[in-house]
């Protein structure tokens, strides 16, 4: 759970967005804190912090994300549930409704192990033929 100092920050249709935490003792500067709880902003005013969760928005949520894992092949991985409780991904299914997954309860704040997808990481089907060539579902 987030600190009691900690506020919510909500866009206008009151869906949560992040949080805006104190930076330092005397309350004059401020850091956004996105809803995975990480840090959005530097340590800025507080109209900044807000603009920072505001520009950020919840869209990147939405996007594909790369789990990486001590022994394991990294994976390719969805966001399904973001809470200041756990945070929950699932192996990428590629819209198909049929195709098996991997669920994974992670801690939030979530782990450094959880990461954007980069330009330089492979493609979902390279991917997933690691995946399937270390487990031996070929």
């Amino acid at each position: 759970m987030p600190p009691a100092d900690w506020t919510p920050h909500r866009r206008d249709d009151g869906e949560l967005v992040g949080w805006i935490r104190p930076a330092d003792d005397i309350g004059e500067t401020w850091i956004a804190v996105d809803a995975l709880g990480r840090d959005a902003s530097a340590a800025v005013d507080w109209l900044d912090a807000e603009a920072a969760l505001e520009a950020r928005g919840l869209a990147w949520l939405g996007e594909v994300w790369i789990l990486e894992r001590p022994d394991a092949a990294a994976l390719r991985v969805r966001l399904v549930e973001v809470t200041p409780e756990r945070v929950v991904v699932q192996t990428d299914d590629f819209g198909a409704i049929d195709a098996p997954v991997e669920r994974f309860a992670l801690p939030w704040p979530a782990p450094a192990a959880l990461r954007p997808r980069r330009d330089d990481d492979p493609d979902g089907r390279e991917m997933w033929a690691r995946r399937a060539e270390s487990s031996g579902e070929r």
